[in-house]
C-alpha cells in the first residue's frame, strides 16, 4: 500500500539545554487512511503535525508527505496537503464563499475551476445559505464548516484536522464525522489529532499515541484495546475503609479478575472569585506538593476481568464491606481506546 506520510527519526529541539519536543518519532500513514495522532498535552503531537505542514523547522530527521519533502521543499508540500486548525482562522472581514475563493487563488487554481469547486465545497458543507454571510458571524460549527470547505479547495492529498470537533455540538459534530467519511471514501488521507478517544476510534483506521515525544504504540484502536487485560471492566467509586493497596489487593484475588488499578478521584480546583467585575476568575494556588491527603477522599478501582463483570460485584462488595469501604459509585463497562491512553500515559494531570 502506498505511503502518503512518512516520518522517520523526527527531532524537534527548541532550546539546546532542553528535552526535545519531539524524540526520534517514525511512523507512517497510509494513502487513503484516517489516522489519528494521540497524546496528553505537551506529548509533541502539536510539534509533528508543525513540522509535517511545514510551520515548524525539524532539528533532524526526514519526513514526507505524498512523496514530497517537507523539510527540504516545503512550497512543493504545502501544494499537496491542507491544514485546519482548531482555532478559527477565517478572514473575518471576507464572507465564506470570498475565504474559499481567496484560498484557491494562492494556490493558483485557475479561476474558473476555483468557481466550480466552490459552488461543490459549499453544497456539500452545507453553506449554500451561508456563502455571502461575513465569517465573523459564524457559529463555530458552520466556521468549522468553511475552514474544511476553504482546506479542499486546491484538492489536497493529505487533510490535516487539528481537534476536528472541539467545541462543536453533537450536530455539528456529526456532520464532521461524517465529511471526514465521505474524504476517505474519496481517497483523501486524512490525519486526526483529538483529545476525544471516543472521536478517535469512531473516525480512525489507525492510531498512535504518542508521550514526551516518543510513540509509544501504533495500531487499530479495536487491536490496542485487545492489549488491555480482560474483556470487561467494574469501575468501583468507594469510601476508604482501609488502605488503598489492601482494598486493591483484595479485590485482585476475585476470580477471573486479571488486573486491579487504583487511582485517585479528582476534584476541580478551586475558583476564587473575580477581583473586578467582568475580570475573570482565577484559580487558587494549587496545594504543595508536600500537603497532606484528605484522609476520607474516595478511592476508585478499575477491575479489568476476563468474566462475566456481574458475576464478580456480589463477591466485590462482601470484600468492601469487611474492610469498612461503603460503595459510593459502581459501573460496568468494556476496555475503551481511552483506557489504553490512560494506561499508557498515566492519569496525571499536564
Amino acid at each position: 500500500m502506498d505511503e502518503a506520510v512518512v516520518v522517520t527519526e523526527l527531532v524537534k529541539r527548541y532550546q539546546p539545554n532542553m528535552p526535545p519536543a519531539v524524540d526520534g518519532l517514525s511512523f507512517s500513514v497510509a494513502a487513503g487512511e484516517v489516522f489519528g495522532l494521540l497524546g496528553p498535552n505537551g506529548a509533541g503531537k502539536t510539534t509533528t503535525i508543525g513540522v509535517l505542514t511545514t510551520r515548524v523547522r525539524a532539528t533532524s530527521g526526514r519526513a514526507r508527505v505524498c512523496g514530497a519533502d517537507v523539510i527540504g521543499s516545503p512550497a512543493a508540500a504545502r501544494q499537496l496537503l491542507a491544514v485546519v486548525p482548531q482555532r478559527v482562522n477565517l478572514d473575518r472581514a471576507l464572507t465564506v464563499r470570498q475565504n474559499l475563493l481567496f484560498h484557491a487563488a494562492y494556490h493558483r487554481v485557475p479561476r474558473a475551476q476555483r468557481i466550480r469547486r466552490a459552488d461543490e465545497l459549499l453544497d456539500q458543507m452545507g453553506l449554500k445559505d451561508f456563502a455571502n454571510h461575513r465569517t465573523d458571524f459564524l457559529s463555530g460549527g458552520l466556521a468549522q464548516r468553511t475552514m474544511i470547505a476553504r482546506a479542499l479547495m486546491h484538492s489536497p492529498r493529505v487533510l490535516f484536522l487539528d481537534e476536528p470537533s472541539a467545541g462543536l455540538d453533537p450536530q455539528s459534530r456529526l456532520f464532521v464525522h461524517d465529511r471526514v467519511a465521505e474524504l476517505k471514501r474519496s481517497g483523501v488521507t486524512v490525519v486526526v489529532t483529538t483529545h476525544d478517544m471516543d472521536e478517535a476510534e469512531k473516525l480512525c483506521d489507525r492510531v498512535g499515541i504518542v508521550d514526551h515525544g516518543k510513540l509509544l504504540t501504533l495500531d487499530t484502536p479495536s487491536a490496542l484495546t485487545r492489549t488491555l487485560p480482560g474483556s470487561s471492566t467494574l469501575t468501583l467509586v468507594v469510601t476508604p475503609g482501609a488502605p488503598a493497596e489492601q482494598v486493591r489487593a483484595a479485590l485482585d484475588a476475585i476470580p477471573d479478575v486479571e488486573q486491579v488499578e487504583h487511582f485517585k478521584v479528582t476534584a476541580p480546583a478551586p475558583v476564587a472569585a473575580p477581583a473586578f467585575p467582568g475580570m475573570p476568575a482565577m484559580p487558587m494556588p494549587a496545594p504543595a506538593p508536600d500537603a497532606p491527603t484528605d484522609p476520607d477522599a474516595p478511592l476508585s478501582f478499575r477491575v479489568y476481568t476476563s468474566g462475566q463483570p456481574a458475576n464478580a460485584i456480589p463477591m466485590a462488595m462482601k470484600i468492601l464491606a469487611d474492610l469498612g469501604c461503603e460503595v459510593r459509585d459502581l459501573n460496568i463497562g468494556q476496555p475503551s481506546l481511552e483506557d489504553v491512553f490512560i494506561h499508557l500515559t498515566g492519569r496525571e494531570l499536564r
